[in-house]
């Protein structure tokens, strides 16, 4: 999100009293290649592998509570969810062969494999994760945390925040950094890809409400997008 909005990030980080863990932030960023396993249902993906690759200047910061990357001009207050809180996305049903709070605890979530309604989701390589770069349709998603008390936390652990600049995607490992672009307005922004989803078919990226608004179509609902990888170099 822009430097402009940290303030009241944090105060929405506050008001929810929540404790966390410096993280620390990959320099490449890797993504999820989906197979056919024997007694899982079919994974379907478009996303496509090319040379060119988004490349942003980043710098890391941690304070007491929380760890803040700024990346390309946006910046991410990144707090670690208490294990009582329950996940944004609550079909997920395995991550690595464990529970998924098992897998949050034990660090065993970032490139391995999951399991939603009976499809199996497997780790891209690392190789191919360099050059990411698909188009389709973004939604957004987390109304329903608006109404509930207390805090939500994303497949890897961390605290959802529905006004932050976030994405849940199938296919990344988490976390992950990528540009968005709607293609209808050209208007564009960097995200953290800390959760899983959209498991609708027709649809390669669940964004925060926060960032559904920046594009530009928080109200439509849904939008045609561009997802570009971030590699991050050292400011």
């Amino acid at each position: 999100m822009e430097e402009s909005d940290h303030d009241s990030v944090r105060r929405f980080l506050e008001d929810l009293s929540m404790r966390s863990q410096p993280k620390r932030l990959s320099i490449v960023l890797f993504f999820l290649l989906p197979m056919l396993l024997p007694a899982c249902g079919l994974v379907r993906t478009t996303y496509r592998l090319t040379k060119g690759t988004v490349v942003m200047a980043y710098k890391v910061t941690r304070f007491a509570g929380s760890t803040v990357y700024t990346v390309g001009g946006f910046t991410f207050d990144v707090v670690t969810a208490p294990l009582s809180w329950p996940l944004v996305h609550e079909d997920i049903e395995s991550i690595d062969g464990l529970s998924p709070k098992e897998a949050i605890a034990q660090g065993r979530v970032k490139a391995s494999p999951y399991v939603v309604r009976g499809r199996r989701y497997v780790p891209m390589t690392v190789a191919r994760a360099q050059t990411y770069r698909e188009t389709g349709v973004a939604s957004w998603y987390g109304m329903e945390t608006y109404r509930q008390r207390g805090g939500h936390m994303t497949a890897n652990g961390e605290a959802f925040n529905p006004n932050g600049l976030s994405a849940a995607h199938k296919h990344l490992p988490l976390p992950t950094f990528v540009r968005v672009t709607n293609l209808s307005n050209r208007r564009s922004i960097v995200v953290r890809v800390n959760d899983r989803g959209p498991f609708v078919d027709g649809r390669i990226i669940d964004l925060s409400a926060g960032a559904a608004k920046k594009l530009g179509f928080y109200k439509k609902g849904t939008a045609r997008v561009l997802v570009e990888t971030v590699q991050l170099e050292s400011s």
